[in-house]
């Protein structure tokens, strides 16, 4: 991995977390911007291991950070806050 592929990564981390929290949260700072970071980075994983696994071809991966690494790690955002979500609630807590 590259410097420039490690930063990509990052910013886009950083967007969708950010966008994801702000959804989850209805605030404009989501979840703050270190755990946003986490989210967007953790969910980039999620979705693109689904995308990769269920061949998912959006058709719009032309760009650097393309538009469907952005999708499939806002997705994968939503299932992880809310595998979190399941995971308290089963726990009890």
């Amino acid at each position: 991995m590259s410097i420039q592929q490690l930063l990509a990564w990052l910013i886009a981390g950083v967007l969708v977390g950010s966008f994801t929290g702000m959804l989850v949260k209805r605030q404009k700072g989501g979840f703050g911007w270190l755990t946003n970071l986490g989210i967007g980075l953790a969910g980039a994983i999620i979705g693109g291991v689904i995308f990769w696994v269920f061949n998912i071809d959006l058709g719009i991966s032309e760009l650097s950070i393309s538009a469907q690494d952005l999708v499939a790690a806002f997705l994968g955002s939503l299932l992880l806050l809310l595998g979190l979500w399941g995971f308290r609630k089963y726990r009890g807590a």
